[in-house]
């Protein structure tokens, strides 16, 4: 794939074809296909600059997704339309005239904003329909780029431009292709009206994207030449995860899809894009390599800084490299881009391969204990091979070469290699005879009470009331421990729960695992820190609104220094839904952290 990105336009055709047929399918199927395709298919689309595609499936989307906001928003748009169209017609008739006068020939047209695009606002702002007035845009479109700055000075001199809502991604293009600029008006009726003004392969471009590119070089007009410069986010991505399962694959182009971005510039003044909360060795990664490989230091607008600092839109950057200089393993945590990480990952693939088998087999020993394991019990050679096969490596010298250089996190490694190990030893190790009694009394002491497991399934026991450990709040694809309580049946933390460490009745313990295909809820709180500003929480709370999740307490500190802390408490399916969550949380403007309590 990484071979011809034509592949991910058809895979992107292909989506849309199904989502077009949705249609025959049981709820529960469309839901699952319309959620993935909103988190990944359409901002690829976008991200290629396909907008038709994106447009599109956004709507198909919110149609099977929200069907009672789609319908509701669609009815609404439908009484509001007239009034609408008869300010933007007038709007385009003024326009035309005066730029004919002005001796430019010219395309106008009106179009309305996508329903999705108008539902995220609403959404985001916090407004009904009535209060979002630029519900429909004019386009224009002209021969030259300097017919665009000419159109947009005679649009700025017959309406009052709004404060803010200027862009010119003409002078600075979106990493996608697109250029155009923008500009919203007070129109006629003293309407906001917005105006986006582009040249005719601006206008290819702005509609198929990547696409636009085989079209122009298909019918022999060339096509832009920094084409492939400009597609080379996917195409890196895609050849560094040509060894990764599908599923980190996924992962690695939400991240990057997804991403904010931030524009800084060489010395030499050449614009650089890169995700949003990138440092100077994304930067330096980004130019070379070797540059990133070498990198000791950095530059920004000509003054040292620590190499962690966040770089901000317009910032000048400079490497200082040597030759003596290599990749610090604490980079992977630091780094703000997909490949950044994907090259120094390679970098200690390549270099390290025995320090990163000592490093590992240290990180998981660590881990063990921390787990409450003996890691010389549970580590046996066989039990490691199999847990390498089940992750697709060759061998065990692979995983821990991997788990070295950070390709496979060691708690992933753990959860399956103690899952292996109570599975290989259940029957070798029954529960003792202290135990068993101890569990008959509970038993007993509870006969008339309806058993709630809580989706545990407690070893070898049925009947048994369990509850999880409100101190640290387990959801499926926590390593978790049960402990049999007096008189409240059999108490489940987390393996990591300092409170778990505590219970020192070896008698007690009793092996639990999550039941499989459980589809409960699991309350679990997180903690967010954030610098303070208006619509913060409007922020968050949106993004869980928008996974249908609820929230059952929230408690807002404001500290003197401006920082907010906010403690959540919602109700979750599992770890990697947790996982997602906090990563789209991470994104929102001002989150300084956000960590599960």
């Amino acid at each position: 794939m990484a071979k011809d990105i034509r592949v991910v336009v058809i895979k992107l055709a292909d989506r849309l074809h199904n989502m077009r047929t949705l249609g025959v399918f049981r709820r529960e199927k469309q839901e699952r296909i319309a959620r993935e395709t909103l988190e990944l298919y359409a901002p690829l689309a976008h991200r290629l600059g396909i907008y038709n595609i994106k447009w599109e499936l956004e709507d198909l989307c919110f149609h099977y997704l929200h069907p009672e906001e789609y319908y509701d928003l669609v009815r609404q748009m439908k009484q509001k339309r007239e009034a609408r169209e008869e300010i933007v017609n007038e709007t385009m008739k003024v326009l035309r005239r005066h730029i004919e006068e002005a001796g430019i020939s010219a395309t106008i047209t009106g179009r309305p904003k996508h329903f999705y695009s108008i539902y995220k606002k609403m959404q985001k702002d916090h407004r009904d329909l009535s209060q979002i007035y630029d519900l429909y845009a004019v386009r224009v479109i002209v021969d030259t780029i300097p017919q665009c700055y000419a159109v947009l000075g005679i649009a700025h001199t017959l309406w009052k431009p709004l404060p803010n809502r200027f862009k010119d991604y003409i002078s600075v293009p979106k990493p996608n292709m697109y250029q155009s600029l923008h500009t919203t008006v007070i129109g006629t009726r003293g309407q906001p009206v917005e105006i986006q003004i582009r040249t005719w392969e601006m206008h290819h471009i702005s509609e198929y994207g990547v696409a636009a590119h085989w079209r122009y070089k298909e019918g022999n007009h060339g096509g832009s030449k920094d084409f492939d410069s400009k597609i080379t986010w996917l195409r890196r991505l895609l050849e560094w995860q040509d060894t990764s399962n599908p599923k980190e694959l996924m992962n690695a182009l939400k991240l990057d899809v997804f991403a904010d971005e931030v524009f800084v510039f060489t010395p030499k003044g050449d614009v650089v894009n890169l995700p949003q909360g990138s440092i100077p060795v994304d930067f330096a990664y980004r130019i070379h390599t070797e540059v990133g490989n070498r990198c000791v230091g950095a530059k920004i607008n000509n003054k040292i800084v620590p190499l962690d600092t966040k770089l901000k839109n317009g910032d000048i950057v400079s490497i200082i490299t040597s030759k003596a200089g290599k990749p610090s393993y604490d980079w992977i945590s630091m780094v703000g881009s997909t490949e950044s990480r994907a090259k120094i990952r390679n970098w200690f693939k390549k270099e390290n391969r025995e320090e990163n088998i000592s490093r590992a087999s240290e990180m998981l020993s660590q881990e063990a204990v921390r787990m409450g394991y003996d890691w010389k019990e549970i580590s046996a050679k066989s039990r490691l091979d199999k847990v390498a096969r089940s992750m697709n490596v060759v061998s065990r010298e692979d995983l821990l070469a991997a788990i070295g250089y950070g390709g496979i996190t060691v708690k992933g490694v753990m959860v399956k290699l103690a899952d292996l190990y109570h599975r290989e030893t259940e029957t070798a190790k029954p529960v003792s005879s202290k135990t068993a009694q101890t569990l008959e009394k509970l038993k007993m002491s509870q006969p008339d009470k309806k058993v709630k497991n809580n989706g545990i399934l407690v070893k070898g026991e049925a009947g048994l009331m369990v509850h999880l450990a409100k101190c640290c709040s387990p959801v499926p694809g926590d390593a978790i421990i049960g402990y049999i309580t007096k008189g409240r049946g059999v108490s489940v933390h987390r393996a990591d729960c300092p409170n778990a460490e505590q219970l020192s009745d070896p008698d007690r313990r009793i092996e639990v695992e999550w039941e499989t295909g459980d589809v409960s809820a699991f309350p679990v709180s997180m903690e967010i820190t954030a610098y303070d500003r208006t619509g913060l929480m409007a922020d968050i709370l949106s993004i869980l609104a928008g996974m249908k999740l609820s929230v059952s307490a929230a408690h807002v500190q404001v500290k003197d220094s401006g920082m907010a802390v906010i403690v959540l408490e919602i109700r979750i399916k599992d770890l990697p839904q947790l996982e997602f969550i906090m990563t789209k949380i991470r994104r929102v403007k001002g989150i300084h952290s956000v960590r599960r309590i």
